[in-house]
């Protein structure tokens, strides 16, 4: 039940049970299955406000909370739909600027169950249902905008049924998934990358804007052939738009420039995720926002578990005096983001948790000079790499402990801490901290 969370709302965990009865599709992939319980929903997807559509590897949820945010510093009433969610699944479903009411969701997702046990069971998956859901409060709930993330690659994820969005986006591209993303198929590209851009363009639609950052060669070949395809316009970093980022974003592209304020969300990372944004609102036409709302939003985006600086709390007392970073980053693309960040800071003790089928180097190498300590904790309900998967990939002594606290009581006395590896692990860090997301 720790993918699928649980509520106090017995409404709720009714319909949460129901969930977790669901199948994860290990073997079934495509699009026929939403297709056919969106038709039995009277297709919610086809009755949308303008949507936003963002995929990529690392930095899609952050692209859609800063553009959730310069939206609503427009005054737009905007709906949003990220994952996962860290602690309560209502955070996968955000309404006209709200996290989903219990009663609503619990409406929601028995109707979307109920209508699949009405006629020949569709064996919908917990993301289908789950898409299917917000789809139809999208629909009912009125907005002027959707944020919308891809689940998993773009191609066949269960988001990919929105017909005209007003704009799509690609973040950064990176290697994860792999037993989804980068299994044989004929006619898919054999250069990892390029089959990732492949799977990730997937979401391009006919006529609609496809904005990207810069990529190598062979992804941005796969993009282009894609994007040619649908007839879609591409505008890509460094070429149809430009962002410097140094003590500001110094945007530009056809239409002027702009100096925007580098977002209060830590790492370079994410000034590159808010000039995404920036670039998807300024090449549609769908929703105006104005330079001013853009800059506000950029300034007010919250996002939790990347690279968050954890508040006063239960865990953070037990290292009085000490900055505890939270990142649920677990691939290589955001281990090099993580790297940065820390690149001319102190050393930092390291409490990792990563799942089994996770690279255990993707953190521990390129913040190899930048370790005081590593201790390994559990992910949360999940299969875990134990201490000597990590031993390989530092030079420092590996501990094990049994959870977070117990880590965090071992640490000397002095030095900052980053806990990361898991979005599992970062969900029970907040709740035990005390740091719900609203």
């Amino acid at each position: 039940m720790k993918d699928f969370a649980i509520s106090d709302h017995p409404g709720v965990a009714a319909q949460l049970a129901r969930l977790g009865q669901l199948s994860v599709p290990t073997g079934r992939l495509g699009l026929e299955i939403i297709e056919g319980l969106l038709d039995r929903l009277g297709n919610p997807q086809r009755h949308l406000p303008p949507v936003f559509h963002v995929a990529g590897t690392n930095g899609k949820g952050s692209t859609c909370t800063y553009l959730r945010a310069m939206l609503e510093a427009q005054g737009l009433r905007v709906h949003t739909a990220t994952k996962p969610h860290l602690v309560r699944y209502n955070e996968r479903i955000r309404l006209a600027g709200r996290l989903i009411e219990d009663d609503l969701l619990a409406d929601l997702l028995a109707e979307v169950l109920d209508a699949n046990a009405a006629g020949e069971d569709l064996s919908p998956s917990f993301f289908e249902v789950t898409t299917a859901a917000i789809f139809l409060a999208f629909a009912r709930v009125p907005a002027d905008a959707c944020v919308i993330e891809v689940g998993l690659g773009g191609r066949l994820d269960a988001t990919n049924v929105i017909p005209a969005p007003a704009a799509t986006g690609i973040a950064t591209l990176g290697i994860d998934h792999e037993a989804f993303l980068l299994r044989p198929e004929e006619g898919a590209p054999e250069d990892p990358l390029a089959r990732i851009a492949w799977e990730k363009a997937g979401i391009v639609r006919a006529g609609v804007p496809l904005v990207t950052l810069d990529y190598p060669p062979a992804a941005e070949a796969e993009i282009a052939a894609l994007a040619a395809e649908a007839k879609a316009p591409w505008l890509r970093r460094g070429r149809d738009w430009f962002a410097e980022i140094g003590d500001t974003i110094a945007y530009r592209d056809s239409q002027g420039s702009l100096a925007l304020p580098l977002p209060t969300l830590a790492g370079r990372h994410q000034a590159e995720n808010a000039a995404l944004a920036v670039a998807m609102l300024r090449h549609q036409d769908q929703v105006a926002v104005s330079p001013e709302a853009m800059a506000q939003g950029i300034r007010a985006a919250r996002w939790p578990a990347r690279l968050q600086a954890l508040g006063a709390g239960p865990l953070t007392a037990l290292v009085p005096g000490r900055q505890v970073w939270l990142d649920g980053g677990h691939n290589p693309d955001a281990g090099l983001a993580i790297a940065r960040h820390f690149a001319n800071a102190a050393p930092v003790h390291l409490i990792i948790g990563m799942l089994a089928n996770k690279d255990p180097g993707a953190i521990l190498t390129p913040l190899a000079a930048q370790l005081r300590s590593v201790s390994v904790v559990p992910a949360p309900g999940h299969d875990a790499h134990r201490p000597e998967d990590f031993a390989a990939h530092t030079a420092l002594p590996v501990r094990a402990f049994d959870d977070v606290e117990q880590a965090l009581r071992a640490l000397p006395g002095d030095g900052d801490v980053l806990i990361a590896g898991s979005l599992y692990l970062a969900g029970e860090v907040l709740r035990r901290n005390g740091d719900v997301p609203d």
